[in-house]
């Protein structure tokens, strides 16, 4: 037998013990007056004479962090909601069954303790315990206090092991709510409906990326995991609902990196009678209000660098090359816009391809600031409007920050004719191998031929915007339940019927 189902069983054993005493190992409901935070806000700063003087009296609960028994005392601190608060127990101060109850807590048990706030000899704010109540028995080994729980692995595949030893986790989750929530609210109060579209379709489009596939038995069709809620949200635009946004999950059958996870959050939304320059602009609002609404400013801290998102920078694609190329000499606008140039400096095999692959390898890791990248290359952006001045770019823009992309928008191609081309063009690129280019999407076009009116859209990834607002190097640090491969048998199971049977 292991060390850990040594423990298992040694504290599967107490459970007796405890129902013994006349406690239920699992608890009831149990009527908090205060929660920690509010306790630790509000008192700190009283001293031990006022305390004393106005006697508070609480009711609070959380997990055991730490024990200590001291005789005929003890002390113990609680976590709840990722703060801690130390409880004073005293032999003569509770019931003789609550003392030997506190004889039998392990660590990770949750309790409900009633008493009165105090503060010991070394000053710490405390509880006097006058009533104990027993609400839930752990079985497992908790990680050591002092460091926590570092093996990233178990962090991300057991988050709630994760959430209990490492509070700051919950904090981190707390701020992506508010990036969340701002979002919404400023959107809203733009006049934009949230709305839901469908994450199963039959034919997924509104991005270039391979989907996941699954299967429908009572019509025998094979659907898609959508992944973007595009196509449906222009849809609605083209059925008078002018301003929509959609905050959802997307699944993209891809890579696991730092920056990337099959299943990860979007924000997309779309403003009738706009175009891109618009949505630079309030994508600048956005991202400003957010910081401020998450982290209190906008200059972010995020890996050594503080980005600042009260000032986003705008360069085209071709002026981006021009100034971050990595070779020795860097290239001219003529350079740039000279199709067998930018072909000699790539393996893709058009002009407008070449220049987004030379753009991602030479410029992307360099636009830690907020930057607006805009005009992108018609090849590259089949759902977009060309440029009326120059049509093989189109009115498109992505921004970066800390060299990632974080979000991507256009002025909505409208033209059901022209949207029929560029699908077109996307088949023919499918034909040639690249098996992430846009199907045919009839449906789609016959909804233009309704007539769409101009319209800007945009795409903002939450995960990677919270991993900047939280100082998140991975992605997986922002998501709750990042996907990892099957860890395999537990033995769990095993465990608890071994020693349910002693």
């Amino acid at each position: 037998m292991s060390l850990e189902q040594d423990l298992f069983d040694q504290r599967f054993a107490r459970i007796r013990e405890i129902a013994a005493l006349g406690y239920r190992p699992y608890g009831q409901r149990f009527d908090f007056s205060h929660t920690l935070g509010a306790i630790l806000a509000t008192y700190t700063e009283k001293t031990a004479e006022e305390l004393e003087a106005n006697r508070v009296t609480v009711k609070v609960a959380g997990r055991i962090q730490t024990i200590r028994r001291m005789g005929k005392a003890g002390f113990t601190h609680i976590q709840q909601s990722g703060e801690r608060l130390q409880v004073y127990i005293k032999k003569d101060a509770v019931t003789e069954n609550e003392y030997k109850l506190w004889q039998l807590l392990d660590l990770g048990d949750i309790i409900g303790v009633e008493g009165y706030l105090f503060r010991t000899r070394t000053g710490e704010l405390s509880v006097h315990a006058e009533t104990l109540t027993f609400l839930s028995k752990n079985l497992m080994g908790m990680p050591e206090k002092y460091h926590g729980l570092e093996d990233v692995e178990i962090r991300y595949r057991q988050r709630y092991l994760d959430l209990i030893a490492n509070p700051e986790v919950q904090q981190a989750f707390q701020t992506r709510a508010k990036v969340v929530r701002s979002f919404r609210r400023q959107l809203e109060d733009r006049g934009f409906t949230e709305v839901e579209t469908p994450m199963m379709q039959s034919l997924y489009g509104g991005a270039a990326a391979r989907p996941f596939v699954t299967h429908h038995n009572t019509l025998d069709i094979d659907l898609y995991l959508r992944i973007a809620p595009e196509l449906y949200l222009k849809r609605l635009i083209a059925g008078g609902m002018e301003r929509v946004f959609e905050i959802n999950r997307n699944f993209r059958n891809e890579g696991v990196s730092t920056r990337h996870n099959p299943e990860f959050t979007m924000l997309e939304f779309y403003q009738s009678y706009a175009d891109y320059r618009d949505l630079m602009q309030l994508t600048g609002d956005l991202l400003k209000q957010v910081a401020l609404d998450a982290t209190g400013n906008t200059v972010v801290e995020y890996q050594g660098q503080s980005l600042d998102f009260g000032n986003v920078r705008r360069y085209s694609i071709r002026e981006a090359v021009c100034e971050y190329w990595k070779g020795p000499v860097k290239p001219s606008m003529d350079n740039v816009r000279d199709p067998e140039w930018l072909l000699a400096h790539s393996e893709k095999t058009t002009a407008g391809e070449a220049l987004v692959d030379i753009f991602e390898r030479h410029c992307e890791d360099a636009l830690i600031q907020p930057t607006i990248i805009h005009e992108y290359p018609v090849e590259v952006s089949p759902l977009a409007k060309q440029n009326p001045e120059e049509p093989a770019m189109t009115d498109r823009f992505e921004i970066f920050a800390a060299g990632m992309e974080i979000g991507n928008a256009f002025t909505e191609l409208n033209d059901p004719d022209e949207q029929r081309k560029r699908f077109e063009m996307q088949l023919s690129m499918r034909e040639k191998g690249d098996d992430e280019a846009h199907q045919m999407d009839e449906d789609y076009i016959r909804a233009l031929c309704y007539g769409m009116p101009p319209t800007a859209g945009e795409g903002i990834g939450i995960d990677r915007v919270t991993m900047l607002m939280t100082n998140a190097k991975s992605i997986r640090d922002v998501i709750l339940f990042p996907l990892l491969r099957p860890e395999g048998e537990i033995g769990i199971a095993q465990w608890l019927r071994e020693a349910s049977a002693k």
